[in-house]
Protein backbone atom coordinates (compact mmCIF):
# COMPACT_ATOMS: atom_id res chain seq x y z
CA UNK A 1 0.00 0.00 0.00
CA UNK A 2 1.30 3.49 -0.91
CA UNK A 3 1.76 5.14 2.61
CA UNK A 4 0.55 8.65 0.77
CA UNK A 5 -2.89 6.75 -0.42
CA UNK A 6 -5.97 6.67 2.15
CA UNK A 7 -9.13 4.38 2.25
CA UNK A 8 -11.35 5.28 4.79
CA UNK A 9 -14.43 4.15 6.40
CA UNK A 10 -16.75 5.26 9.26
CA UNK A 11 -20.12 3.52 9.84
CA UNK A 12 -22.32 6.14 11.61
CA UNK A 13 -25.27 4.75 13.30
CA UNK A 14 -28.07 7.93 13.69
CA UNK A 15 -31.12 7.78 15.91
CA UNK A 16 -32.91 9.71 13.06
CA UNK A 17 -34.97 8.97 9.90
CA UNK A 18 -32.43 8.37 6.60
CA UNK A 19 -34.20 11.75 5.40
CA UNK A 20 -33.01 14.03 8.30
CA UNK A 21 -29.74 12.37 8.15
CA UNK A 22 -29.18 12.87 4.31
CA UNK A 23 -30.74 16.66 4.15
CA UNK A 24 -27.95 17.65 7.15
CA UNK A 25 -25.09 15.62 5.79
CA UNK A 26 -26.21 17.26 2.43
CA UNK A 27 -25.89 20.82 3.60
CA UNK A 28 -22.28 21.09 3.69
CA UNK A 29 -22.47 24.97 4.38
CA UNK A 30 -23.44 24.77 8.43
CA UNK A 31 -21.09 21.60 9.57
CA UNK A 32 -19.18 23.46 11.43
CA UNK A 33 -22.45 24.69 13.26
CA UNK A 34 -21.60 20.53 14.60
CA UNK A 35 -18.60 19.50 13.54
CA UNK A 36 -16.22 21.47 15.32
CA UNK A 37 -13.18 20.18 13.47
CA UNK A 38 -14.68 21.87 10.00
CA UNK A 39 -13.85 25.57 10.90
CA UNK A 40 -15.24 27.31 7.52
CA UNK A 41 -16.86 26.42 4.69
CA UNK A 42 -17.65 28.71 2.11
CA UNK A 43 -19.52 28.39 -1.21
CA UNK A 44 -17.64 28.95 -4.50
CA UNK A 45 -20.42 28.19 -7.17
CA UNK A 46 -23.59 25.70 -6.88
CA UNK A 47 -21.22 22.35 -6.92
CA UNK A 48 -18.43 23.85 -5.14
CA UNK A 49 -17.14 24.57 -1.79
CA UNK A 50 -14.20 25.50 0.27
CA UNK A 51 -13.23 23.97 3.72
CA UNK A 52 -10.77 24.67 6.20
CA UNK A 53 -10.30 21.54 8.33
CA UNK A 54 -8.49 21.03 11.32
CA UNK A 55 -8.50 17.83 14.39
CA UNK A 56 -6.04 17.46 16.65
CA UNK A 57 -3.03 17.53 14.82
CA UNK A 58 -1.62 21.29 14.60
CA UNK A 59 -1.99 21.14 11.29
CA UNK A 60 -4.98 22.72 8.98
CA UNK A 61 -6.27 20.93 5.53
CA UNK A 62 -7.70 23.11 3.05
CA UNK A 63 -9.90 21.46 0.52
CA UNK A 64 -11.92 21.98 -2.41
CA UNK A 65 -15.23 19.72 -2.61
CA UNK A 66 -16.86 19.28 -6.05
CA UNK A 67 -20.09 17.79 -6.03
CA UNK A 68 -19.72 14.80 -8.00
CA UNK A 69 -23.59 13.06 -7.05
CA UNK A 70 -26.19 13.96 -5.15
CA UNK A 71 -28.61 11.16 -5.07
CA UNK A 72 -31.87 11.23 -2.79
CA UNK A 73 -33.81 7.79 -2.36
CA UNK A 74 -37.54 8.28 -3.02
CA UNK A 75 -39.48 8.17 0.16
CA UNK A 76 -37.30 9.33 2.37
CA UNK A 77 -35.01 6.48 2.44
CA UNK A 78 -31.68 8.39 2.35
CA UNK A 79 -29.16 8.64 -0.49
CA UNK A 80 -26.22 8.90 -2.20
CA UNK A 81 -23.92 12.31 -1.54
CA UNK A 82 -19.81 12.19 -3.41
CA UNK A 83 -17.62 14.69 -3.87
CA UNK A 84 -14.43 15.32 -5.74
CA UNK A 85 -11.52 16.71 -3.70
CA UNK A 86 -8.93 18.71 -4.58
CA UNK A 87 -6.33 20.74 -2.23
CA UNK A 88 -4.20 19.75 0.80
CA UNK A 89 -6.19 16.28 -0.12
CA UNK A 90 -6.94 14.80 -3.24
CA UNK A 91 -9.57 12.16 -4.32
CA UNK A 92 -13.02 11.49 -3.42
CA UNK A 93 -16.05 11.49 -0.57
CA UNK A 94 -19.08 9.95 -0.16
CA UNK A 95 -21.86 9.79 2.17
CA UNK A 96 -23.99 6.73 1.76
CA UNK A 97 -27.54 7.37 4.06
CA UNK A 98 -29.71 4.15 4.77
CA UNK A 99 -32.64 2.69 6.94
CA UNK A 100 -31.21 1.10 10.15
CA UNK A 101 -33.64 -0.13 12.62
CA UNK A 102 -37.31 1.28 12.88
CA UNK A 103 -36.33 4.78 13.12
CA UNK A 104 -32.88 5.32 12.93
CA UNK A 105 -30.36 5.45 10.04
CA UNK A 106 -26.68 4.47 9.26
CA UNK A 107 -24.59 7.28 7.41
CA UNK A 108 -21.81 5.32 6.16
CA UNK A 109 -18.39 7.73 4.95
CA UNK A 110 -15.68 6.83 2.87
CA UNK A 111 -13.18 8.31 1.41
CA UNK A 112 -10.31 7.67 -0.68
CA UNK A 113 -7.12 10.45 -0.90
CA UNK A 114 -3.79 11.00 -1.47
CA UNK A 115 -2.11 14.04 0.45
CA UNK A 116 -1.40 16.92 -2.08
CA UNK A 117 0.20 19.40 0.24
CA UNK A 118 4.03 18.83 0.59
CA UNK A 119 4.26 18.30 4.45
CA UNK A 120 1.55 15.49 4.36
CA UNK A 121 3.66 13.90 1.20
CA UNK A 122 7.02 14.29 2.90
CA UNK A 123 5.44 12.72 6.16
CA UNK A 124 3.71 10.33 4.61
CA UNK A 125 5.11 6.80 6.29
CA UNK A 126 5.94 7.97 9.23
CA UNK A 127 3.15 9.72 9.70
CA UNK A 128 0.42 7.64 8.90
CA UNK A 129 -0.04 6.50 12.25
CA UNK A 130 -0.43 10.15 13.62
CA UNK A 131 -3.10 10.88 10.69
CA UNK A 132 -5.20 8.11 11.06
CA UNK A 133 -5.31 8.98 14.46
CA UNK A 134 -6.43 12.70 14.04
CA UNK A 135 -9.20 11.32 11.41
CA UNK A 136 -10.76 9.12 13.49
CA UNK A 137 -10.98 11.48 16.44
CA UNK A 138 -12.38 13.92 14.03
CA UNK A 139 -14.77 11.34 12.75
CA UNK A 140 -15.80 10.37 16.06
CA UNK A 141 -16.10 14.26 16.98
CA UNK A 142 -18.45 14.60 13.81
CA UNK A 143 -20.82 11.55 14.82
CA UNK A 144 -21.23 13.28 18.36
CA UNK A 145 -21.61 16.95 17.04
CA UNK A 146 -24.38 15.25 14.47
CA UNK A 147 -26.11 13.43 17.16
CA UNK A 148 -26.47 16.37 19.49
CA UNK A 149 -27.47 18.53 15.97
CA UNK A 150 -30.33 16.05 15.04
CA UNK A 151 -31.51 15.66 18.58
CA UNK A 152 -32.11 19.48 18.68
CA UNK A 153 -34.24 19.78 14.90
CA UNK A 154 -37.77 18.45 14.18
CA UNK A 155 -37.48 15.62 11.45
CA UNK A 156 -38.01 16.19 7.89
Amino acid sequence: MESNRYHLTSNWQLPAPPRTVYRALRDVEHYPRWWREVREVSRLDDRTGRLRIRSVLPYELLLTARERRQDEHPAGRGGVLEAELTGDLVGWSRWTVAPDGARGSLAVFEEEVSGGATLMRLFARPGRPFFLANHALMMRSGLRGLRRHLAARPTD
